[in-house]
């Protein structure tokens, strides 16, 4: 049986053949993008054929790197799984947008942990949609007017509903629709401020701002910049505290709801099940 490669080696592929990307997988792994390239490159020397293609933005995986990653995803999964039963801790992985993560999951995450202390949580926090394979995700939130994807279960969070937002001292400004058209209106990727703006009667053009993020928006409406139309359960805290106020009784509603995605044979049952009804309860 010939020697196996470097371990450290054929963990700097696997996570570059997920992110497709050195850099992020440099910064998984903990070390710089020249030690996980180099890695790579090593890798691929000693097996005799080229893993990846390198390209301007990123890489591409060649057929030989795809038959390579499946099954070395799944070793790495075993290894991963064998750790986890020796130390007594359980992991489940959330795969959640930036915006849902910090506006909405993280402030109650410590509910969670309450209840289930002996289950760690990772949240990936990125705009990419979970493959539920090769990603290592268990769990994911997302939102769509679509149906989800053949062979995934998905339930819903709770539907969206839109509501103005701003600062306390600019509400104040506020008495009808038509006074949005003196300030910035902060506008993010879902872009529903003409929809809003043509339901509630306002003509004119706008000034606007735009953000890529939701939660930039929000951060903005928060610091007195403008106002923003977001997702009423992303800023349900803020309204609260009193950080932001609803001048305005008008919303949105949109069929661009929130969903519980999962696979329907899902590698852990009892810990997707258990951040599933924790969900449900939080919305």
């Amino acid at each position: 049986m010939p020697a196996l490669p470097p371990l450290n080696a054929m963990r700097a592929f696997e996570a570059s053949a997920r992110h497709l990307n050195f850099r992020l997988a440099a910064e998984e792994i903990g070390v710089t993008q020249g030690a996980v390239a180099q890695q790579v490159r090593g890798l691929e020397a000693r097996l005799g054929i080229a893993l990846f293609e390198r390209l301007p933005r990123g890489l591409r995986l060649t057929e030989a790197g795809r038959r390579f990653h499946a099954p070395l995803r799944r070793a790495f999964h075993l290894i991963e799984e064998a750790v986890d039963e020796l130390s007594g801790q359980r992991q489940i992985t959330i795969s959640v947008t930036p915006s849902f993560a910090s506006k909405w999951l993280v402030p109650r995450l410590n509910d969670f942990v309450a209840r289930h202390p002996d289950v760690s949580v990772q949240v990936d926090a990125r705009e990419r949609l979970a493959d539920f394979q090769s990603d290592g995700i268990d769990i994911a939130v997302r939102q769509s007017r679509s149906q989800i994807a053949r062979g995934l279960n998905a339930t819903p969070l709770f539907s969206t509903e839109f509501v103005v937002v701003g600062s306390p001292s600019l509400a104040s400004q506020i008495s009808g629709p038509d006074d949005l058209m003196q300030h910035v209106l902060l506008s993010d990727s879902h872009g529903l401020w003409p929809l809003f703006l043509e339901r509630a009667g306002v003509e004119g053009r706008p000034r606007m701002m735009n953000f890529s993020q939701t939660s930039l928006a929000i951060d903005a409406a928060i610091s007195g910049q403008g106002f923003a139309l977001a997702n009423a359960p992303l800023v349900s805290a803020e309204l609260a505290s009193g950080r932001l106020a609803q001048p305005l009784s008008e919303v949105l509603v949109d069929d661009l709801s929130f969903f519980i995605v999962a696979p329907q044979k899902p590698r852990q049952p009892q810990l997707v099940q258990q951040m599933r009804d924790w969900l449900l309860s939080q919305a």
